[in-house]
């Protein structure tokens, strides 16, 4: 089956490849016999389900490890045998090399895909379940060690022609010789751990003082995280773009490089928001750094999906920061706007097939925005947050179309219809257990271009139920995000969250035609449940004045608006679903707006 490739979601595709354009990456024709038998996943969550639908629809057979508290959890209910593997803490469980070797052979597993995190970057694994005759779903052991030694990589990367950050190749000894180093290298200078990542292990000094003092945090927090206490320095490149370049390589000597990736909406080092393509960037530039992303996964022989990671100056230049070698958390922007599936993928290579398509195929389609949805406290500096989700729905895809659909054709465009994609591994009723990471899922949205993608964004975080007694959130903060003026304007740098947010977050600012929205929906439901009240004696609620007060965060003592609701069309019968209300603002300040509501079966629709 060949692939259909566009520069644009309004292309004319052959019939029927539209929908599979804006719903889902295109894969290639089902083989007559499955690739394995039955695939193991070794982790845990949104990325085990997420592995695991792929491995179904191409008729593989699926085998989930648990800890004790995961013997519900979705992604064991999803395969076909599951394995315990241990107790609560990752050390215990996840992390149990010998038990997931010891639950490959017990369940016959002929491929391991290990996910991301946990035992994804460990060389061990991969060497020891390629000793127990098993494929490893990702690359060979030689290159996870090569890449993940920070030092080790960037000596490989200058040595293959990569552009590098200046700085000192070898290893800090002490606070002493870190500072010295720092000055020679000038500052402001980022002290960086060997074996790091996830942010961990990472100082930025500007002065001699701090580069003692970041010596010191840097390396204790290290060899807590990584068992690895080695420290680097290199110059700290000031708020730059944080770009990615996805791989994708087989055995054969093919490699292939994807759109470009923004990642710079990050918090500690963390990213928060990505998308693809990048806004603002040159397909030059793309393509320079593809060239030498792909001559660095040459030069340690890389198969299955990789990501090399750059950052970028405010003059387009660019610096190798490190390789990932695994599947990253922000893969599915990239399956969107490339039509791949890079699980698929990874598991032909594995099987020893060629890669489906050449560098010439590829083509951006469309624009995809990706939002990690976090169990946090953002009014809290970002505390994690645990506890049971009592209520948990995920955004319904028509519901956002629509509502995207109509914010367009305000602005004089329409939507023409997109992609909402949830990638979770929890349910109602579910915990958020302090022993994992709190990413309760990751909310995709694929638009015909990036302000359709964030208009999907902002209807599907708007639509999305989260709740918990103790339970905290960051929807609010993803939200604000996407209406913020920079964001909008794509002028993202690394620094966009402490700039945008200086002194923390302090809640969602409501915008003037936001606040008339909830104060209409405030006023027609209060009617409706008059209406409603009315129902038993067969006659409809009286339109009626209404008084609202808009409180929250930043909001002050609030504000008193004045309005009258009507039915427009009940002609008499009680307001029930279906029925639809208008809502017109009646106080002496004339602000004069009106708005027309339906009631759905629950609420307003």
């Amino acid at each position: 089956l060949k692939f259909w490739v566009g520069t644009e979601l309004s292309a004319s595709p052959p019939c029927g490849a539209r929908r599979m354009l804006a719903s889902q990456p295109l894969t290639r024709m089902a083989a007559a016999r499955p690739l394995f038998k039955k695939l193991l996943v070794a982790n845990r969550g949104e990325i085990a389900c997420r592995v695991m639908r792929t491995a179904h629809r191409m008729g593989i057979e699926t085998v989930a490890v648990y800890s004790e508290p995961d013997s519900r959890a979705p992604h064991v209910a999803l395969a076909g045998q599951s394995v315990c593997v241990g107790s609560a803490a990752s050390a215990d469980s996840y992390l149990r090399i010998d038990r997931i070797l010891d639950a490959i052979a017990s369940t016959g597993a002929e491929a391991v895909h290990p996910g991301y995190g946990f035992l994804s970057e460990n060389a061990a694994f991969s060497e020891a379940v390629e000793a127990a005759g098993v494929a490893f779903v990702g690359p060979a052991a030689f290159a996870i060690n090569a890449m993940g030694d920070k030092i080790e990589s960037k000596r490989l990367a200058a040595e293959a022609g990569v552009t590098t950050i200046p700085g000192f190749e070898g290893v800090i000894a002490d606070a002493d010789e870190a500072a010295r180093v720092a000055s020679e290298v000038g500052f402001p200078v980022m002290i960086k751990a060997s074996a790091g990542g996830g942010g961990k292990g990472m100082r930025i000094a500007w002065d001699e003082a701090e580069a003692r003092q970041a010596f010191g945090l840097s390396q204790r927090e290290a060899a807590a995280s990584f068992g690895d206490d080695r420290i680097f320095i290199e110059r700290y490149v000031e708020k730059p773009r944080h770009i990615e370049i996805q791989l994708i390589a087989d055995t054969h000597g093919n490699v292939v490089y994807l759109p470009e990736r923004e990642c710079s909406v990050q918090r500690r080092n963390q990213k928060v928001v990505e998308e693809a393509p990048a806004p603002h960037f040159s397909e030059a530039t793309w393509r320079r750094m593809g060239e030498e992303a792909v001559q660095l996964a040459k030069a340690v022989g890389y198969r299955s999906a990789g990501t090399v990671e750059f950052l970028v100056d405010a003059r387009d230049q660019h610096y190798f920061l490190e390789m990932n070698t695994r599947l990253q958390v922000e893969h599915p922007v990239t399956e969107c706007v490339a039509g791949i599936d890079l699980v698929e993928e990874m598991i032909r290579v594995a099987a020893g097939e060629k890669l489906s398509i050449a560098q010439a195929d590829v083509r951006r389609i469309g624009w995809a925005i990706e939002s990690r949805v976090y169990a946090e406290d953002p009014l809290r500096g970002f505390l994690p947050s645990i506890g049971t989700l009592s209520a948990y729905r995920p955004p319904d895809e028509a519901a956002c179309n629509k509502a995207a659909d109509l914010a367009m054709r305000a602005e004089g465009e329409g939507g023409e219809g997109g992609l909402v994609r949830v990638d979770d591994g929890c349910a109602e009723g579910g915990e958020i257990s302090v022993h994992y990471d709190p990413m309760i899922a990751k909310l995709i949205t694929h638009g015909r271009d990036r302000e359709h993608a964030r208009q999907l964004m902002i209807a599907a975080l708007d639509r999305y139920v989260i709740h918990g007694s103790a339970l905290r959130h960051n929807l609010n903060f993803l939200r604000t995000i996407m209406g913020n003026d920079t964001f909008i304007a794509g002028k993202i740098t690394t620094g966009f969250i402490p700039d945008q947010f200086p002194d923390g977050y302090r809640g969602h600012q409501l915008s003037a035609s936001e606040r008339i929205d909830l104060i209409a929906a405030a006023a027609a439901l209060e009617h409706a449940a008059a209406g409603q009240a009315n129902s038993g004696s067969g006659t409809a609620a009286a339109a009626a004045p209404y008084s609202v007060r808009i409180e929250g965060v930043g909001e002050g003592e609030g504000d008193d608006h004045s309005l009258a609701v009507m039915d427009e069309d009940c002609d008499g019968l009680p307001v029930g679903p279906g029925s639809e209300l208008r809502v017109a603002s009646t106080d002496d300040a004339g602000e004069g707006w009106s708005r027309t509501l339906r009631l759905g079966q629950s609420g307003l629709g």
